[in-house]
């Protein structure tokens, strides 16, 4: 019979210090977990403060901009009373007027008038221009207003104004994926002149993954090659593949404007193999081929050293013991070696493929008009035209779709079965 009265000596044994095992026990891996805890504080701290809280207050201005609420207090509830079916009333005009007065005195106008003119074309010269004026209007105000400018009396530009007043907002959103968001709240499709947002992303969509699947294709020789050949052999071919690392993203693409251009090094060797004419050469640059060849040769090494990880893991033997039962070396290699270099293929393209969605400078410089990605109008918007909201709404379309990849590729081919050697 198992006796049930006894129990376990670390509850009921003392420590040197007369305390109980179990409590010194305790103490000790409490003592040791703080340990461990205090040393990745700092490096917690920096990824929360330098990456995360950048990040989160980045994309929280894709659905939030107090530009015209903050700034026209007294026409802004108005607006979120109105029923955009209806004709503006004349106290709207008059908390217009009020409004426009203040941020003339405050020099807040500019930026009021460009919010608004992000929802309809035009009305930026129409906010400056009535605020100059403003202050000298009397009522009725409705008739004063139109008489400046007749634009005043167009529904359209009080729906505009009403979208304008929602602090909390979907409309950057509905414009990055080529939409518009309506007065009363319903959605359309953009202009088809200005329907651009959707090419760009299916374009970069497309960009990477084929980056991705040549990355593939010219990386697994490679990292077979270095896996298989003597160590000192094959340390001296890995260093050339660092190599790039060493050298400037700038100067590297900067190099393949002078390889790719249509004097340049590529085209000079096609016409003198015969591949092109003189008179015909290659358009290699400054279009999607260019932007294809230049990333792929850039974030070719990432793809390689995955790959080179893992197949380092799997033991000759394998192979050796498969021909040795009659396999064709074909057969042995896809049934016996392929499999096992699969995880290093999943998380080299997963690291060139969300590299590659977010690349900037060589699209910007060998991409043009046909090569040019979504990251480089977020660019755009960031410095250019300032509109900060729209660029964040892009960014938050493009984390999703990243994330949702992400998922799809988690229950497809599995995220515990990706690794690194």
């Amino acid at each position: 019979m198992i006796d049930t009265t006894r129990t376990d000596p670390k509850k009921t044994l003392p420590a040197s210090d007369g305390t109980l095992l179990r409590k010194k026990l305790h103490r000790v891996l409490l003592r040791s977990r703080l340990r461990a805890f205090g040393l990745v504080v700092p490096l917690l701290l920096l990824i929360i403060m330098a990456f995360l809280v950048p990040v989160v207050l980045f994309l929280v201005r894709a659905v939030y901009n107090d530009t015209f609420s903050s700034n026209m207090p007294n026409v802004t509830p108005m607006l979120a009373k109105w029923d955009p079916a209806s004709e503006p009333t004349e106290e709207m005009y008059a908390a217009l007027v009020a409004d426009l007065i203040k941020t003339r005195e405050d020099k807040s106008i500019g930026r009021v008038a460009t919010h608004v003119n992000r929802q309809l074309s035009g009305t930026r010269s129409l906010f400056t221009s009535t605020a100059r004026r403003a202050a000298r209007l009397e009522a009725p105000f409705k008739r004063a207003l139109i008489s400046i400018r007749k634009e005043w009396g167009e529904i359209k530009t009080w729906h505009a104004m009403k979208i304008a007043a929602t602090t909390y907002t979907t409309a950057y959103i509905a414009r990055a994926v080529d939409m518009q968001l309506n007065a009363d709240g319903s959605y359309s499709a953009r202009p088809e002149d200005r329907r651009i947002h959707v090419t760009l992303f299916l374009r970069t969509m497309e960009i990477s993954i084929v980056v991705t699947l040549m990355g593939v294709v010219l990386g697994y020789p490679i990292a077979f090659l270095l896996a298989n050949l003597p160590v000192r052999t094959s340390n001296l071919l890995l260093i050339l593949v660092l190599l790039p690392f060493w050298t400037s993203l700038l100067v590297r693409t900067t190099a393949w404007i002078a390889m790719l251009q249509g004097q340049g090094v590529l085209n000079d060797l096609f016409v003198i193999f015969g591949i092109a004419t003189d008179e015909h050469r290659f358009s290699l640059i400054y279009n999607k081929t260019g932007t294809l060849i230049a990333m792929t040769h850039i974030l070719l090494p990432f793809m390689i050293l995955p790959l080179y990880s893992v197949m380092k893991t799997i033991p000759p033997s394998y192979v050796l013991a498969a021909r040795s039962m009659g396999a064709s070396p074909w057969t042995a290699f896809w049934s016996v070696y392929f499999p096992q270099s699969i995880p290093g293929i999943g998380a080299g393209g997963i690291l060139v493929f969300i590299l590659a969605i977010s690349f900037y400078i060589t699209p910007a410089l060998v991409g043009g008009q046909d090569g040019t990605m979504i990251s480089n109008f977020i660019d755009f918007h960031m410095r250019s035209s300032l509109d900060w909201s729209l660029a964040a709404a892009m960014g938050l379309v493009l984390l999703v779709i990243v994330l949702f990849l992400y998922w799809l590729y988690d229950r497809v081919v599995g995220i515990d079965n990706m690794k690194l050697g």
